[in-house]
């Protein structure tokens, strides 16, 4: 068939799984009656990563690669690899494995019966601490229940997007990136592809607790208008359980006795709490309007390999 898949696959300092992960995903790939090419964004890795893309694209035509001058982020290096994609159809899965590449053939069927986005559904995550599984439960939970639009539950970056769709995804030059809110955002027809999600082949996540918590802002931010509301509400709890507090300190006085100096405290605890509050989300908010206005580059790419 004359169809073009393009896999993009984002890497920062994977030189232990980098070769296993070829191997599965060119097998993968060349399992499909499609024409394929991989796409690599080196996020600015520091171990021998970049030596080994080089020696994988030198070795097949098909292997492409993009290096990134610094370290841009997983989001930013996604966009990379779909700004340089081909593809009639778009597959975007994380090199370490967990994400097993023997699931893309039945996206691709998903996608050949229709489908815009087939995006992978988590059923089980070996491998993983309780903590780490413990707080992707609440988190996607809370997510959906914050945003304005239905963001699968359990789903990760692991999908297929149709050429229409990322062409659509690569309109929207937002700095602050989150694909899975992004894509469901869209509004395609998305269809889950169930799968359990495998142990890290080899290496260490490089989602360190920052950057995890930063997709999670981002997630929340750039999808959610319940943090501007939150202030309010929470303003609003803290001053009726004020004029609780007041009515006690009120009986107090009437009573047993009460110092002056306890009316202004809490009236200076009240005040300062929903102010703070308030003050930080809309500094969460500005600071992504400040990120828009620079109007910088969404990254830098210092070299490429066998793109045209």
């Amino acid at each position: 068939m004359d169809k073009l898949l393009s896999l993009i696959i984002p890497a920062f300092n994977e030189q232990e799984v980098l070769f296993e992960s070829y191997e599965r995903m060119s097998g993968a790939m060349r399992a499909l009656p499609y024409e394929y090419e991989i796409i690599y964004v080196d996020d600015g890795s520091s171990d021998a990563t970049p030596q080994k893309l080089r020696e994988l694209a030198r070795k097949d035509e098909r292997v492409k690669v993009l290096f990134f001058s610094r370290n841009f982020g997983h989001q930013l290096a996604v966009t990379a690899g779909m700004d340089a994609a081909k593809g009639d159809a778009l597959i975007v899965i994380d090199i370490d494995l967990q994400d097993p590449p023997e699931v893309i053939q039945k996206m691709v069927e998903a996608w050949e019966k229709g489908a815009e986005i087939a995006y992978g559904k988590r059923l089980k995550r070996e491998g993983e601490t309780f903590l780490k599984k413990f707080t992707a439960h609440v988190y996607y939970r809370l997510l959906t229940s914050m945003s304005a639009y239905p963001i699968p539950l359990d789903t990760g970056d692991f999908r297929l997007l149709d050429r229409k769709v990322a062409d659509t995804f690569l309109n929207m030059r937002e700095h602050n990136r989150f694909l899975r809110g992004m894509s469901a955002w869209m509004g395609f027809n998305a269809v889950p592809v169930e799968y359990v999600r495998q142990e890290r082949f080899a290496g260490k996540t490089k989602y360190t607790l920052k950057k995890m918590l930063k997709l999670a802002m981002d997630g929340i931010l750039g999808f959610s208008y319940a943090p501007l509301t939150l202030a309010g509400y929470l303003g609003a709890a803290i001053c009726a359980l004020s004029l609780l507090g007041f009515a006690a300190v009120l009986v107090c006085a009437l009573t047993v006795g009460a110092a002056a100096w306890l009316w202004g405290l809490c009236g200076l605890a009240l005040l300062n709490g929903v102010t703070m509050v308030a003050l930080g989300v809309q500094g969460a908010y500005m600071n992504r309007m400040y990120d828009e206005l620079k109007g910088r580059p969404l990254y830098i790419v210092k070299e490429s390999m066998n793109l045209k």
